[in-house]
């Protein structure tokens, strides 16, 4: 084994421990990702109970911070007589699509502790390009990410047959979420 190819494995070997310390690790119960959507024009409220997170951010870095966001469409939470419609194929078809996720493809500081968060999300196989502005604040070693952004729920199949029609469920879907994580560096 030459020199040159040792030196780069040791090297490599050395960097590891630091790519896997940018991780951050979502801390659950401090952790929501919620939903309103209109029914005959009355707000409907619901959430995801089950969701993960793959975060390297620092504020420092941005052009090599990600983040990416795993939700199984399964856990989805009105009421009980609507979550047993919600995994049925007209909803969100949650046999065949179980999960829907999110991955960064840019972060962007706007002022402060804004940010616009460029990415794909992808729900029952329809992807789609979104722009998530996010405001980012700390307590002790806790980072909290909060924010919200509109979905048009027909984009992604989702309501479909009799459901399509916008008079009873509004096309127009706000996502919003409180992210809370652990390891991210200061702001």
């Amino acid at each position: 084994m030459s020199i040159r190819f040792q030196t780069l494995l040791l090297t490599a070997a050395a960097l590891l421990p630091l790519a896997a310390q940018a991780q951050q690790q979502l801390l659950p119960a401090q952790s929501e990702i919620r939903f309103v959507s209109r029914q005959m024009g009355v707000p409907v409220e619901g959430k995801f109970k089950a969701f993960s997170a793959q975060v390297a951010f620092d504020p420092a870095q941005l052009a090599s911070s990600r983040i990416a966001f795993t939700v199984d469409t399964g856990s989805a939470s009105i009421s009980r007589e609507a979550d047993a419609e919600l995994v049925k194929p007209v909803w969100f078809n949650v046999a065949q699509f179980p999960k829907a996720t999110f991955e960064s493809r840019s972060i962007k500081r706007l002022e402060g502790a804004r940010y616009e968060v460029a990415g794909k999300l992808s729900i029952k196989g329809v992807s789609s390009d979104v722009v998530v502005p996010v405001t980012l604040s700390q307590s002790g070693a806790t980072t909290t990410a909060t924010g919200s952004f509109p979905i048009q729920r027909l984009s992604f199949r989702i309501g479909e047959k009799e459901w399509s029609d916008t008079a009873m469920v509004a096309d127009e879907v706000q996502v919003s979420f409180k992210i809370a994580l652990s390891g991210v560096p200061k702001l």
